[in-house]
């Protein structure tokens, strides 16, 4: 798959593999945004109400799981810097943020920024099958609905992580944040966040519909096998 823009060697998820050559002329990165809102909103509002007869059902079962709210907000930095509220149905037990410091020495992540623990005991046990299955970011349609986010780019993250970033690393936040992306088919939480960032910054200089459409089509079997979820 090629275009006049760019030209991908491989999307078989090493890093990489992208090469962007030159970046687009304004008016075209214009027109490619404008549509991909349009797509936005159309497939998230569809989402919305193909789910809403299933999302009262997945609200109570996280409520009857553990005490707390059924959904979780929380600050994320969006395009440009841009600090927005993103929800997910919660995963988590209520006192996780507190809990969060004495579990810092256990972190899997390299790289020390992002906090990941495949055994996090922070997680409920609603909340490990919705986390590894995605169903806790259903949610996030209303934020893509309503422009916060995008169906595709790189995820969002929370100001204390964009705080460490270096200048390189800030390049994430050139495009809009989204479900899902390059490092989410390529592994998830399994790559290490120096090579989530790379593949952040190759997606932000792209600006192609079609790698767009590709990323989608392949996220279905990345959530179906649960591939460096957790």
């Amino acid at each position: 798959m090629t275009d006049g823009y760019w030209r991908k060697t491989a999307l078989e998820g090493s890093p990489g593999s992208i090469v962007a050559p030159r970046p687009l002329p304004a008016p075209v990165r214009l027109s490619y945004k404008t549509v991909k809102r349009a797509m936005d909103c159309v497939l998230a509002g569809l989402g919305l109400l193909a789910l809403s007869p299933l999302l009262p059902t997945l609200a109570l079962i996280v409520r009857l799981d553990s005490q707390g709210p059924i959904l979780f907000s929380q600050t994320r930095v969006g395009e440009g810097g841009r600090e927005f509220r993103c929800w997910k149905f919660r995963s988590m037990f209520v006192d996780a943020e507190d809990r969060k410091e004495r579990l810092e020495s256990q972190n899997e992540m390299d790289g020390g920024i992002l906090f990941k623990m495949k055994q996090d005991p922070r997680v409920t046990r609603v909340g490990r099958f919705i986390r590894k299955a995605s169903i806790d970011e259903l949610p996030q349609l209303w934020n893509v609905f309503i422009g916060n986010m995008s169906l595709v780019g790189p995820r969002p993250a929370i100001p204390s992580e964009v705080a460490q970033y270096s200048l390189y690393e800030r390049g994430r936040l050139t495009a809009k944040p989204g479900i899902t992306c390059f490092w989410q088919i390529s592994g998830r939480s399994d790559l290490p966040f120096d090579q989530q960032v790379k593949l952040d910054i190759e997606y932000a200089q792209l600006s192609s519909l079609s790698v767009d459409l590709e990323i989608l089509l392949r996220t279905l079997p990345a959530v179906l096998f649960a591939r460096g979820a957790y």
